[in-house]
């Protein structure tokens, strides 16, 4: 333990969740012997930040490696901030209480964009300048990595160097680049030219940014790739899932184990950011989850599996996995949960597996309320579809049914909207007519609806986003069209999506509107018991910025995209002709059940799809 404990510890009698702070929960690796350090900072507080996967997988992998020691570390609430501001305490890692600005690398997953402000309290509160260019010789090495990664400019100013991909062997590359580097006696920018020859790691400062005529390009002499190509793990097998994670003293989100069946998907949904940026699909065999799933229940005596993927049951021996998982925790008192369920029988056939006779939720996602609309975003199911997994649900025993929607869709009209609640309606007597008349009570529909916000990377990528009266237009429609009783309505704060909308779409220049939130005393956006869009909307008149002219203005075919040096794999004409059939109404079907779409993503990875093992090119 640091001498830093000794000014940590008065400061938590006095804030929330003091548990939030204070390390030695089980499993946390401490390693004091360790020459290089690294801080993994999730941007936002510990309850969340603990059920993010990517950090469990680098923490495990960077702990595994010859004298490096991997830290945690998170965004604390407001009010130890400010306790911590008031008594002059850096932001510090958990395992060991050290000051995350003197550690070697400061690595901060990049997960949503409205954690941009909590990205600057972190640099903020460690002592580190806000923007790279203003950082010295004694300062660690910022590197971001995530979802986020995929349009880095709005926070590229903030960081040295961002990781592109997966992570899961890059950063052995990252690590064993920057320790090369410092043994040789480079100085700063020696070492982030040294960075940026790992493949797939984005130095924002060896490249001019876009603007609207022209994409982001490399400084003259730079050295830097004209385009970053994302990495990708070509075989999961090659490495196991975290079989001993750390267990939390507290309660937080998702509070369970966790192992990864397949990463990727190729459903081809065109407004899904994540099943374009995470092709190919790869699996882990049945052999792999089981052994990792019993060993992690073993280590942490969780009592929910959860199995993870954006489309799990879509792994082709996932029905071998459920079985063999039921047989070895029957008697256990472990519940296994599916995060996400096809639309048909098997989804069903699936979560009974995993029930044990008893029946809780099913979540399904439609998405759209007319096949009009569900042929357009390549939804790839059809009413009956949903109508049909509906009646054997309920037939079954299920009584509590959850379903995802969208609003603001390119193309969508109001008769769209009402077709969620007319959907719903029937999904609603399907339900009371398979149920028995003493069960009907216990019949609840909940229904999500989020709104559409464009991303980079998808075939949607070039169109506007609906301005905040538009999306408060369709949400009265939407509640006039619902049924009234057995269905609960909840949408996304219209706010929050709009200010999602800019973030995603923006470029460098957002960086300097960020800065001035945050110091306006912004952070914690996605919460919206503290979002104020008041904040948002001064700092983008004060720093000239439409950010409804750049979240809901379309981008024609041939403009320059803030993104365009990035590289996810897919081609972009491919996701031009997605957008044009989206346009024509024209489905386009999923790879991994049939031939292949030319996305693009295959050959330019170089790696085949792996399902269960088996080499699929």
């Amino acid at each position: 333990m640091s001498d830093l404990w000794t000014q940590v510890e008065p400061l938590l009698a006095h804030v929330e969740r003091p548990a939030r702070y204070i390390d030695s929960e089980f499993g946390a690796v401490h390693r004091p012997e360790a020459a290089y350090r690294v801080a993994l900072l999730y941007p936002d507080t510990y309850e969340l930040g603990m059920a993010n996967q990517a950090i469990a997988i680098l923490y495990d992998r960077l702990n595994g490696l010859e004298g490096v020691a991997a830290e945690r570390a998170y965004v604390p609430w407001k009010d130890m901030g400010d306790a911590m501001r008031a008594a002059g305490v850096p932001l510090f890692t958990l395992e060991s209480v050290t000051a995350v600005r003197s550690c070697d690398l400061f690595g901060i997953t990049m997960p949503y964009e409205l954690t941009c402000t909590n990205i600057c309290e972190a640099l903020d509160l460690s002592g580190i300048a806000l923007r790279a260019d203003d950082r010295g010789e004694t300062d660690p090495v910022v590197i971001g990595g995530g979802p986020c990664a995929f349009n880095p400019e709005p926070i590229a100013d903030f960081f040295d160097a961002i990781l592109v991909g997966e992570g899961e062997d890059a950063i052995v590359e990252i690590v064993a680049a920057h320790r090369a580097a410092k043994a040789a006696g480079l100085d700063r920018a020696a070492v982030l030219r040294a960075l940026a020859a790992v493949p797939g790691v984005y130095v924002p400062s060896l490249y001019e940014p876009a603007d609207r005529k022209a994409p982001a390009h490399p400084r003259e002499g730079s050295g830097a790739p004209a385009q970053v190509v994302k990495r990708v793990v070509a075989d999961l097998g090659a490495h196991r899932a975290p079989t001993c994670p750390v267990v939390p003293f507290m309660d937080v989100i998702h509070d369970r184990a966790n192992v990864e069946v397949l990463r990727g998907c190729t459903r081809g949904c065109r407004f899904c950011q994540a099943g374009m940026i995470y092709r190919p699909v790869r699996e882990r065999t049945s052999d792999d989850i089981v052994r990792d799933a019993l060993e992690q229940l073993r280590c942490t005596g969780q009592e929910e599996l959860s199995l993870t993927s954006l489309s799990t049951t879509d792994h082709s021996e996932i029905s071998d996995v459920l079985r063999r998982l039921s047989a070895a925790l029957r008697g256990r008192a472990v519940t296994v949960s599916l995060p996400s369920l096809r639309l048909d029988s098997f989804g069903v056939d699936m979560a009974r597996l995993v029930s044990e006779g008893s029946r809780g939720g099913l979540t399904f996602a439609p998405e759209a309320g007319t096949q009009r609309l569900r042929d357009v975003i390549n939804k790839n199911i059809s009413e009956d579809d949903l109508l049909g997994t509906v009646r054997i649900a309920f037939e079954e025993g299920w009584r509590r049914l959850k379903l995802y929607f969208m609003i603001g869709l390119p193309t969508e009209t109001d008769d769209d909207v009402r077709g969620i609640g007319e959907l719903v309606s029937r999904v609603l007597a399907i339900a009371r007519e398979v149920t028995p008349p003493a069960e009907r009570g216990g019949i609840r529909i909940a229904v999500s609806v989020s709104t559409f916000v464009p991303k980079a990377h998808t075939p949607f990528q070039w169109e506007g986003q609906l301005t905040l009266q538009q999306v408060q237009d369709r949400q009265h429609v939407l509640r006039e069209t619902m049924p009234r009783k057995g269905v609960d309505l909840h949408w996304h704060d219209s706010e929050i999506s709009f200010l999602e909308g800019t973030l995603a779409r923006g470029g460098r220049e957002l960086s300097r509107v960020i800065e001035r939130v945050w110091r306006a005393g912004g952070g914690f956006d996605a919460w919206t018991e503290v979002f104020a869009l008041s904040r948002w909307t001064g700092a983008f008149e004060a720093e000239g910025i439409d950010p409804v002219e750049l979240a809901s203005s379309p981008r024609a075919l041939d403009a320059a995209l803030p993104w365009d040096h990035i590289s996810s794999g897919v081609a972009k004409p491919y996701l031009a002709l997605e957008r044009a059939r989206a346009l024509e109404g024209t489905v386009t079907p999923d790879c991994s059940f049939g031939d292949c779409t030319a996305c693009g993503v295959c050959p330019s990875l170089g790696v085949d799809v792996v399902l269960a093992g088996e080499s699929r090119g």
